[in-house]
């Protein structure tokens, strides 16, 4: 778990992540993007997205792209942690109907679809997991 996380997070953050409350999940996201997408996708995640998953309680972990072909062209991968599953069906609710993300959506699709599929794993640590303090 240590390669996942990148160096920015304080220690108090690194809390959050690595001593979750029981029930606590994590979600793994992976985003495959539409041919030739992937800038107008990343950009839209660091101009816009990250954001608002922060003002709607959806803690990012850290984000990735591969580095090898295929998926270096068209994939984006991430983690986020939840306080609960029903926490993150909540927080994903309020992001999904925030004016701003339907705005931002619908501009940065103007000329098509950013992706072509989203996968979507919850996860637990294990009881053998690292920690971090």
């Amino acid at each position: 778990m240590a390669a996942f996380l990148p160096a920015s997070l304080g220690a108090a953050a690194l809390q959050d992540y690595t001593a979750p409350a029981a029930g606590a999940v994590y979600e793994l996201r992976v985003y495959h993007a539409a041919a030739g997408k992937l800038p107008d996708l990343l950009a839209r995640f660091r101009d816009h997205t990250v954001k608002l998953f922060d003002r709607h309680g959806l803690k990012s972990v850290a984000y990735w792209t591969p580095v090898d072909e295929p998926e270096k062209s068209n994939t984006l991968i991430y983690i986020l942690y939840h306080p609960s599953r029903e926490a993150a069906a909540a927080n994903w609710k309020a992001f999904q109907d925030d004016p701003e993300w339907k705005s931002v959506k619908e501009k940065s699709e103007a000329n098509g679809k950013l992706t072509d599929k989203i996968d979507s794993t919850y996860m637990a640590l294990t009881d053998f997991s690292p920690t971090f303090r």
